[in-house]
């Protein structure tokens, strides 16, 4: 059979829906090429105690692609979060498997292998470097940031101008190399600047994009993101993406469904807003109701802010694997 092949690039929760839903399309090859500065939460302490990639994007993509019909005890152990202890709160099993694994095998890319192995996955999970850096950001009044942490913090109405990694670490030969393969790139949904941008800012990365014969599609979020996109609409989203990978992108998605007032409060409560399609003449721009009616409800020990309103899976996956088979042209 030959099979459509898919970058699905940044990381998170954000690809992690997309994830779940392509992977049900067995003639779709998956590589997901995941973001390495998350600096907040368990990961600095795997970045700074132990030396190690950040691993959470990592585990929540391989997680997102296991068949859970197959390995639902698995899964679960994986994604059991610890509530109690100061050491252990806020951590996943998962993660401290992984990092006993990289610990004995000397290997990020070993452990990540070994752990498709285990959950029998035919996709690939690839870091996009293979080096530990940190995020840098320039705002519009001169300002900056030094961390994923700062940008997230930062409470500015200043835009972000330019995002770089410090160091200036390279892409990872298997991360260019399903990039030069794909015929699809996938961008989004997720945090603009630390997940998205965060990711197409590694060298190479935008070289390897722009060259490349393949269609960028981008998954617009829903909301913006205190911080990083504060007054920004759809048309200044695809033009920042426009700006790191050095081409036009072939599709946006955007959703088009009916939010609820009530829920757009409590974003509007902490200075976020809904993404406005601006772009109403633009072909490009798909308009389709892609939004999950369920709430999202935080796990026991979670401490990081989180999404309320997120993609639905398989809404989202219909849309993609149209455009993939020249429905949506």
């Amino acid at each position: 059979m030959n099979k459509t092949k898919v970058a699905i690039i940044g990381g998170g929760t954000g690809s992690s829906v997309v994830i779940s839903g392509l992977k049900k399309f067995i003639d779709l090859d998956l590589s997901i090429l995941v973001n390495m500065t998350d600096d907040g939460g368990s990961n600095k302490v795997v970045r700074d105690d132990f030396g190690m990639l950040p691993l959470s994007d990592v585990r929540k993509s391989i997680l997102a692609l296991v068949d859970e019909s197959k390995h639902e005890l698995l899964r679960e152990i994986f994604t059991y979060r610890f509530a109690k202890s100061e050491g252990l709160a806020g951590h996943t099993l998962g993660n401290l498997i992984m990092m006993a694994l990289t610990d004995s095998t000397g290997s990020e890319l070993l452990t990540i292998e070994k752990l498709c192995q285990l959950f029998e996955i035919q996709h690939k999970v690839i870091p996009v470097t293979s080096r530990i850096a940190s995020l840098n950001a320039i705002y519009a009044d001169g300002t900056s940031s030094n961390s994923e942490h700062e940008i997230d913090e930062k409470d500015t109405t200043s835009r972000i101008t330019k995002l770089t990694l410090k160091p200036n670490v390279s892409a990872s030969k298997e991360a260019l190399e399903a990039i030069e393969q794909s015929e699809y790139i996938l961008l989004g949904p997720g945090d603009l600047y630390t997940t998205t941008i965060a990711a197409l800012a590694v060298k190479g990365m935008k070289k390897a994009i722009s060259n490349s014969n393949a269609k960028v599609i981008l998954v617009s979020n829903l909301f913006s993101k205190k911080g990083q996109t504060k007054g920004l609409e759809l048309s200044d989203f695809v033009n920042e993406i426009e700006k790191y990978i050095g081409k036009r992108l072939f599709k946006v998605i955007h959703n088009d469904s009916i939010v609820p007032r009530s829920l757009r409060k409590r974003y509007e409560d902490v200075g976020e807003h809904m993404i406005e399609n601006d772009m109403l003449e633009d072909h490009r721009v798909e308009l389709k109701d892609v939004a999950s009616t369920k709430m999202v409800i935080k796990s026991k020990g979670d401490k990081l802010r989180r999404s309320l309103f997120r993609h639905d899976s398989d809404k989202l996956a219909v849309v993609l694997y149209s455009i993939f088979k020249g429905v949506l042209k």
